[in-house]
């Protein structure tokens, strides 16, 4: 027993589930972790092109939304590791997409079509990179990962997996911000089943902040994530707004097939 079996958060029915790296209990409990989100307003053409023709992308106002978002897992059901996602908010293709998005972002998650198309996931271990691959067809990879988030100041390094230049690094210190919980998200993916939705219940209050001096480089890597970074317009690019947090808990849930 762990304190972490007491609370109701966590106390929530799970399954096993087979991946190449073993036995993966669903969902992945997540209890001890930090996090840095960077949001950026993107060219909508752009964003499309990366989605492809599976998904939409969700217009707020004339841009797209993307994320770029460091995690820190100290302790989790499949161990502790680092990881990395690019997203693009979109909708299935054919799904009406919200007329409000930004208030989307924080609706319930049983009531919102609003996610998020995974574009790269690196991560630092074979479990969690076997689980992303075959449980979500997430585009994961392993590679060293650096996070360092110490108050307001950010560092973080994604580098390439075969050696030389980074992918790239985003650094520098938030602006001014406010506290505020950190929102629940959905995740659209493609795997053998289908197209697939998955929830993730977040359970943490962090900061809510301008970007300040944060900005993001991508370095003269040749992996195809710094190719697709470069796509999104992100070089040397500053974020719309950020949230942190040392507290970050979560639940990650087996997707469902659409229909």
């Amino acid at each position: 027993m762990t304190p972490f079996d007491a609370d109701p958060f966590f106390q929530y029915p799970r399954n096993v589930l087979a991946t190449s790296a073993g036995e993966v209990a669903m969902p992945i409990l997540y209890y001890d972790a930090s996090q840095l989100m960077a949001f950026y307003w993107i060219d909508c053409g752009r964003a499309q092109a990366l989605l492809g023709e599976q998904y939409e992308v969700v217009r707020f106002g004339t841009k797209a939304l993307a994320a770029v978002a460091f995690y820190e897992y100290r302790h989790t059901s499949i161990g502790p590791y680092n990881e990395v996602g690019t997203a693009i908010g979109c909708v299935p293709k054919g799904t009406q997409p919200p007329a409000w998005p930004l208030l989307s972002l924080f609706k319930h998650l049983d009531k919102n079509r609003l996610g998020f198309h995974v574009i790269d996931l690196p991560v630092t271990t074979a479990a969690a990179c076997a689980a992303g691959r075959d449980i979500w067809g997430y585009p994961k990879f392993i590679t060293p990962i650096d996070f360092a988030l110490r108050g307001a100041a950010f560092s973080g390094t994604v580098h390439d997996p075969a050696g030389g230049a980074p992918v790239f690094s985003l650094a520098g210190t938030a602006g001014m911000g406010v506290g505020a919980p950190l929102i629940n998200l959905i995740l659209y993916s493609t795997q053998q089943r289908g197209m697939l939705r998955t929830l993730i219940n977040i359970r943490a209050r962090g900061r809510l902040c301008l970007p300040g001096s944060l900005r993001l480089h991508i370095g003269d890597s040749r992996h195809p994530m710094a190719e697709r970074m470069k796509a999104m317009g992100l070089q040397d690019s500053r974020p719309a707004f950020i949230a942190h947090t040392h507290g970050l808990q979560l639940r990650l849930n087996a997707g469902a097939v659409l229909p």
